[in-house]
C-alpha cells in the first residue's frame, strides 16, 4: 500500500510542475505578443520603399497615410510631384510652409474662383523659386498676375514643357517672356486671354527660343487671336494646332502655314471664320491624320475633297455641318475614295445619302468609330447598310436620328466586331429593343437614353447629360503644416489639413442640349 500511495504522491508533484511551467510559458508568450502589437513594423521600411508604395495609391488614400505620423507626412510630401491649389489671395501667408512640405513638385495647378482675388506677381515669384523644376503649369482665374508675374516664371523655370493659361489678364508681353527664356516648352494652350484685347496695337507674339520645341499651340475665346499667327508660323516643329471660337480671319494663316514645310499632323477649327481656301491650303499638309472642323459655315464639299484626295493618312475626321447642308455627297464621296486609312469619322448635321454611306462603309475598311448625329436622311435603311458592309466597326454612336426598333434589330446580326453602341434622342427605339439586343450579344456595351427616360414628355427629351470624363490627376491634396511636437512618430490620431485643392487635369463635367443642338459632347469618347 505503501507503494501504492508513494507513486500517487509522486504523480501528483510533477503534475503540479508541468502546470507551472505552462503558466510560465503562457505568461511569457503573452508578454511577447504585447510587445509585438505595440512594434510599428512599417519604421522597417526605407523611405524610399515607402514613397514607391505611396505612388500606387489614388490621391486621396495618399492624404490619409500623411496622417498616420510625422514620418509619412514627410515622405508622402517629398514624394508628391503634383499639387493643385486655390489660388485666392488667402493662401499667401501659408505658401511657405506648404512649398517645405511638397518641395518636389514638377505639376503645379493654381486656380481662383471668379469671386475671389487670386494671388499676385509677388506670390507667383515666391512659388517658382520653390519649384525650379517645374515642367506643368495651369493658371486659372488668376486675374491679378501681370507680365512681371510672367517675367518670374521665364527666369525660375526654365524647364517648363507645358503651359496653359484661363482668363488671365497678363499681355503679348508676358507671352513673349515665356517664350523667349523656356527653350523645352513643348505645349501652350491660351484660353480667354484679357491682356491682348487692345486691337492691332499688340505686339505680335513670337516663338524666341521655343521655335524649335514647341508642338501644339491651342487658342480658345481670343478676341484678338491674330497675334499668334507669327507664333504659329515660327514654329517649325508644329504637330498640333487647335484653334477654337477665336475672331478674325483665319484663312490667311492658313495659306502662310501650308506654302512652307510643316509637320502638322492634327488640326483642330471651331466656329472660326475659314472658308474652303483655308480648307485648301490645309490639303497641303501630306502628313495630316486628324482633322476636325466644327460650325464653319463658310466651308462646303470642296473644301472637304481637297483634303481627302491631299490627305492620304488621314485616319480621325470631324465633321459638324451646323445643318448648312453644305457638306453632303460629294464631300464624302470623296472621303470614301480617298481616305482608305480612316479609323474614325463624326457626321454632326451632316445629311449624307444611302450612296455615300454605302460608299464609305466599303472602301473605309479600317474604320472603328462612327458617330452620326443630328442627320435628317438617317434611318433603318442607312443602319442596315452601316450593319452589313462595316465589319471592322467597333463602336458607333447615334443620335437625333430617325430610326425605328428595325435598326437594332439589324445591329444585332450585323457588326460582329461592335463592342459599344450609343443612342440618344432617337424616339423610336424602344426599351424592348435594346433588351433584347443586349440578350442576342451580351458582351455589346449598349448606351440608350430610353433605359432612364421616356420620350413621352418634352421634359424627358432635354434631359440628355453627355459623358466628358477625364484622367484623375490631382483630385484632393491636404497640406498638414501644424505638427505638434509632442504628437508620437506613429500616432493615428486623424487630422484636418489645411488645403483642400482639385485636380490637375479636366473634371468630369455634364451639360444638356437639344435635338438640333451641339452634339460634339456625346461623341468626345471617340
Amino acid at each position: 500500500m505503501g507503494q501504492t500511495v508513494s507513486s500517487r504522491g509522486g504523480s501528483a508533484g510533477s503534475s503540479t510542475q508541468f502546470r507551472n511551467a505552462s503558466l510560465f510559458v503562457d505568461h511569457h508568450q503573452c508578454r511577447l505578443d504585447l510587445s509585438d502589437q505595440q512594434r510599428d513594423y512599417t519604421s522597417d521600411i526605407p523611405d524610399d520603399c515607402l514613397a514607391l508604395i505611396f505612388q500606387f495609391l489614388s490621391v486621396r488614400d495618399r492624404s490619409r497615410c500623411s496622417l498616420v505620423c510625422r514620418r509619412w507626412l514627410s515622405v508622402e510630401g517629398q514624394s508628391r510631384n503634383r499639387l493643385v491649389l486655390n489660388a485666392s489671395n488667402d493662401i499667401v501667408p501659408h505658401l511657405p510652409a506648404l512649398f517645405n512640405r511638397f518641395d518636389s513638385i514638377i505639376k503645379l495647378a493654381l486656380r481662383c474662383e471668379r469671386k475671389s482675388v487670386s494671388l499676385n506677381d509677388d506670390a507667383l515669384d515666391l512659388i517658382f523659386l520653390r519649384c525650379p523644376n517645374l515642367t506643368n503649369l495651369k493658371i486659372r482665374g488668376c486675374r491679378e498676375i501681370s507680365d512681371l508675374g510672367m517675367f518670374s516664371l521665364a527666369k525660375n523655370c526654365k524647364s517648363l514643357r507645358k503651359f496653359s493659361s484661363g482668363s488671365c489678364t497678363f499681355g503679348a508681353k508676358g507671352m513673349n517672356a515665356l517664350l523667349n527664356n523656356c527653350s523645352s516648352l513643348e505645349e501652350i494652350s491660351v484660353k480667354r486671354l484679357r491682356g491682348i484685347n487692345d486691337g492691332f496695337a499688340v505686339e505680335p507674339i513670337t516663338p524666341g527660343a521655343a521655335s524649335a520645341s514647341l508642338k501644339a499651340i491651342r487658342l480658345k475665346e481670343l478676341y484678338n487671336g491674330q497675334c499668334f499667327s507669327s507664333l504659329i508660323i515660327g514654329s517649325k516643329n508644329l504637330r498640333t494646332l487647335k484653334i477654337l471660337r477665336c475672331l478674325g480671319d483665319w484663312d490667311g494663316l492658313l495659306q502662310v502655314i501650308a506654302e512652307g514645310d510643316n509637320l502638322l499632323t492634327e488640326i483642330h477649327l471651331e466656329r472660326l471664320q475659314v472658308s474652303d481656301l483655308g480648307l485648301m491650303a490645309i490639303s497641303k499638309c501630306p502628313n495630316l491624320e486628324t482633322f476636325h472642323l466644327v460650325k464653319a459655315p463658310d466651308c462646303s464639299d470642296a473644301g472637304i475633297s481637297a483634303i481627302a484626295e491631299n490627305c492620304k493618312l488621314l485616319r480621325k475626321l470631324h465633321i459638324d455641318g451646323w445643318r448648312t447642308n453644305r457638306v453632303g455627297d460629294i464631300g464624302l464621296a470623296a472621303i470614301a475614295s480617298n481616305s482608305v486609312h480612316l479609323v474614325e469619322l463624326v457626321l454632326i448635321g451632316v445629311n449624307p445619302s444611302i450612296e455615300s454611306l454605302s460608299a464609305i462603309a466599303s472602301n473605309c475598311q479600317k474604320l472603328e468609330r462612327l458617330a452620326l448625329c443630328g442627320s435628317e436622311t438617317i434611318g433603318d435603311t442607312e443602319v442596315s447598310c452601316i450593319a452589313a458592309k462595316c465589319l471592322t466597326l467597333k463602336k458607333l454612336c447615334i443620335k437625333c436620328c430617325r430610326i425605328t426598333d428595325n435598326s437594332i434589330e439589324a445591329l444585332a446580326i450585323g457588326c460582329p466586331n461592335l463592342v459599344k453602341l450609343k443612342i440618344k434622342k432617337c424616339r423610336g427605339v424602344s426599351n424592348g429593343a435594346a433588351r433584347g439586343l443586349r440578350k442576342m450579344r451580351a458582351t455589346l456595351d449598349v448606351a440608350l437614353d430610353t433605359d432612364v427616360v421616356e420620350f413621352d414628355s418634352p421634359a424627358a427629351m432635354e434631359a440628355i447629360s453627355s459623358e466628358a470624363a477625364a484622367p484623375n490627376d490631382g483630385a484632393t491634396v491636404t497640406a498638414e503644416l501644424d505638427i505638434d511636437p509632442s504628437l508620437p512618430q506613429s500616432s493615428n490620431r486623424p487630422r484636418r489639413g489645411l488645403f483642400v485643392g482639385r485636380g490637375i487635369g479636366a473634371c468630369a463635367c455634364s451639360s444638356t442640349s437639344n435635338r438640333n443642338g451641339d452634339s460634339n459632347e456625346d461623341v468626345r469618347e471617340f
